[in-house]
């Protein structure tokens, strides 16, 4: 149920929903204020409060029930989690099928004695967890086994990478060792996958996709998951003596979102992979110099609707014909060579992308900047997390239709590279109006030689890009690194230079940051000449933080700024000449399952954002109050005053300050007025409370008041 009720500039919305699903899916707070939660994953869903065991406040597996451990502290490690773990090499591969009853898996190594992590502070956890693990030459195969009651599992047949709903296990590979990056792989009860890349600083990007095989099996003890990936899928470093970073987590929904980690976490660090455990013995693995084909074949035929042959009475409809275009024959390649387990070779010539997921739906009417859609495209997914920096150089969906394009990415040692080259037939191909008319110009060229068709040189040609970066580990956790990208195209070329940097001054404090210099050379038609002119010009762009987490408190200072003349035709930029900072100051409580209030979090969040000319387009502060209740419970407030500025400017050359003109052609009533912008104060005030009582009934509900907010309705 949703009412929205608008009057003299403010507004009201109710919105109200229950769930009672076969297979549930949960609801969570308003994405804005769930982005500032410190939940990472989404909401969770508990059973009745009978069905929630309590929570021993003795630390697992201690070393010594007398060893005092500081608040926030991880307990001392038992000497088979302080060791690397020995993977052994299965001389015969198991059956994928979730049966854990094979004589193989009698020779793996068993990781056991899980720590409860949330919401107990490393305490013992409520189910008992085992992993067992083990390799061949083409293979790592893992197995979770989960204990539990068979009708209390939360599991549904999901989409991959939405299985967060549901209880789940998972697992992250730091392949190098080298705290900075690893491979995530989660697997529902049923085997569902979800999976991606965890980067320090950067969080998750669930958008990669790794070729494995898993099964999943709901038995009267809980459940087995068998798992199969292919070295092949992954990146990393093997042989003698290497060591790979692993966690291993369980989530248990019903336990107030319990999370179950088999190496205990401290709260006061700000950093997983730095906690990690290790593994080691990945020797003889079978680095296959692999290549991989995928050819494709697309035919397409269109038409278009046209009058008909024979002239109709006047007054009577056109039943019109269709005009079928000539068949159309696409061959395309796509190619991967991985000459080595941390370097990979891709390949497009003519891609077909018809089987991609399309784009989400997104309202765009009236929207004052550019919007950006995720890349979902494989041949780009490969190593997308190497030209990934905070300000975003490098957005590859801007390489739109390319005839060839080649790609490296990879990592020797401590040094990270990759390089992209394409030639992007996609912004010489026209529309078939523009084709059209550029041939009625050709028409009327052929009568008079003087006519000008200014889209000919434009007709099939080809925008060439260039992408290069390169990135040094420095210490433990630092890093340098330096990106540059080119665009070219007719006489229009971009060009960008920039370096970055993030360093962990401690166990809680990181600092960041990324400059970026540009130089473009861009045309545009006159319509007052009616010829095409060229306008050049430098731009800079920055992006700086310093980023204090801690258990229960943390901050964040961050700003970023762009210049009038900065451009990054390979990236992806909303607005120049701005100035974005923001402040932000959290509080989060320790997490007690025995309390009404199971824990509470409060933050507020100030930004504000204004030009080179030290003029303000806007400041909000964002306040929030978040309290954590039983039987996954949540309710919240949010309040956040504000001022906007908007110029008109930024909405095109027609919407110029003038006055109102009903009668007019061009300007009947457009951003009206003598000003040349238009400002106001603003409040939201929201309310909200959820709350997932079972696997089949979830409920949310959000009161929301607006004043003062800009109606672009116009």
């Amino acid at each position: 149920m949703k009412t929205r009720i608008n009057f003299l500039g403010v507004t009201l919305i109710v919105v109200a929903a229950i769930q009672l699903n076969a297979f549930a899916q949960s609801t969570t707070p308003p994405a804005a204020v769930k982005a500032a939660s410190p939940e990472a994953k989404p909401s969770p869903s508990a059973e009745e409060a009978k069905d929630t065991k309590p929570v021993t406040s003795e630390p697992a597996n201690a070393a010594s029930p007398a060893t005092p451990v500081a608040k926030g502290a991880a307990p001392p490690l038992p000497a088979e989690k302080a060791s690397p773990v020995i993977l052994p090499r299965f001389d015969k591969p198991p059956t994928i099928d979730g049966k854990l009853d094979e004589d193989v898996w009698k020779n793996a190594a068993v990781l056991k004695d899980f720590y409860q992590i949330q919401p107990g502070d490393n305490v013992a956890p409520s189910k008992p967890t085992q992993v067992l693990m083990g390799f061949d030459p083409k293979f790592l195969y893992i197995a979770f086994k989960a204990i539990d009651e068979p009708d209390k599992i939360r599991s549904t047949v999901a989409k991959r990478d939405n299985i967060f709903q549901d209880d789940y296990v998972g697992i992250m590979l730091d392949t190098f060792n080298d705290k900075r990056k690893a491979f995530e792989v989660f697997f529902n009860p049923l085997g569902i996958q979800g999976d991606g890349i965890m980067t320090e600083g950067r969080g998750e990007d669930m958008s990669v996709d790794l070729l494995m095989e898993s099964k999943g099996i709901i038995h009267e003890n809980g459940y087995d998951i068998e798992i199969a990936i292919p070295f092949k899928s992954l990146r990393f470093e093997a042989g003698k003596g290497k060591l790979w970073g692993a966690h291993f987590f369980r989530r248990i929904k019903r336990f107030e979102n319990e999370l179950d980690s088999w190496m205990p976490m401290s709260r006061s660090i700000d950093s997983n992979l730095s906690q990690a455990g290790h593994l080691t013995g990945l020797e003889g693995i079978s680095i296959e110099r692999a290549i991989e084909l995928i050819p494709s074949m697309t035919v397409s035929e269109s038409g278009r609707f046209v009058r008909s042959f024979i002239p109709v009475p006047p007054g009577t409809p056109d039943p019109g014909r269709i005009v079928n275009e000539p068949v159309k024959l696409d061959l395309g390649l796509t190619a991967k060579f991985i000459p080595s387990s941390a370097v990979t070779v891709d390949l497009a010539i003519n891609p077909d992308f018809a089987q991609v997921e399309a784009d989400q739906l997104v309202v765009t009417a009236n929207q004052r900047f550019p919007i950006f859609f995720p890349e979902k495209r494989p041949f780009f997914l490969e190593g997308i997390d190497i030209f990934q920096t905070p300000i975003t150089a490098v957005h590859t969906r801007s390489i739109v239709d390319p005839d060839i394009a080649v790609k490296t990415t990879g990592k020797k040692g401590r040094n990270t590279f990759g390089l992209m080259v394409a030639s992007d037939n996609g912004p010489g191909n026209l529309s078939a109006d523009d084709r059209g008319a550029l041939a009625s110009c050709f028409d009327r060229r052929a009568l008079d030689p003087r006519v000008i068709c200014n889209n000919e040189r434009f007709l099939d040609k080809n925008a060439y890009i260039g992408v290069l970066r390169l990135k040094r580990d420095v210490g433990k956790e630092n890093s340098l690194g330096m990106i540059a990208t080119t665009y070219n195209f007719i006489e229009k070329h971009n060009h960008v230079i920039g370096f970055d940097g993030r360093f962990r001054l401690d166990k809680q404090t990181t600092v960041s940051f990324q400059t970026l210099g540009t130089t473009s050379r861009n045309f545009f038609f006159d319509p007052n000449d009616g010829v095409t002119r060229y306008r050049t010009g430098n731009g800079f762009g920055y992006n700086g933080s310093y980023n204090v987490s801690g258990r229960n408190w943390g901050y964040e200072i961050y700003g970023q700024g762009f210049t009038q003349d900065y451009r990054a035709d390979v990236g992806f930029v909303q607005r120049t000449n701005s100035n974005f900072n923001y402040g932000f100051l959290r509080y989060n409580s320790d997490p007690n399952p025995k309390k009404t209030i199971i824990s509470y979090h409060i933050h507020t969040l100030t930004q504000v954002d204004y030009n080179w000319q030290k003029k303000m387009y806007m400041w909000e502060s964002e306040n929030l109050a978040e309290l954590s209740l039983p039987r996954n419970s949540w309710v919240g407030i949010w309040w956040e005053p504000g001022y906007e500025r908007l110029f008109d400017s930024e909405f095109g050359p027609t919407r110029e300050a003038k006055p109102c003109n009903p009668f007019g052609v061009v300007n009947k009533c457009t951003f009206y007025g003598e000003s040349a912008e238009r400002s106001s104060s603003k409040q939201h005030l929201s309310g909200y409370a959820g709350s997932q009582y079972s696997k089949k009934i979830s409920f949310n509900a959000q009161v929301t008041y607006r004043w003062g907010t800009f109606d672009l309705d116009f």
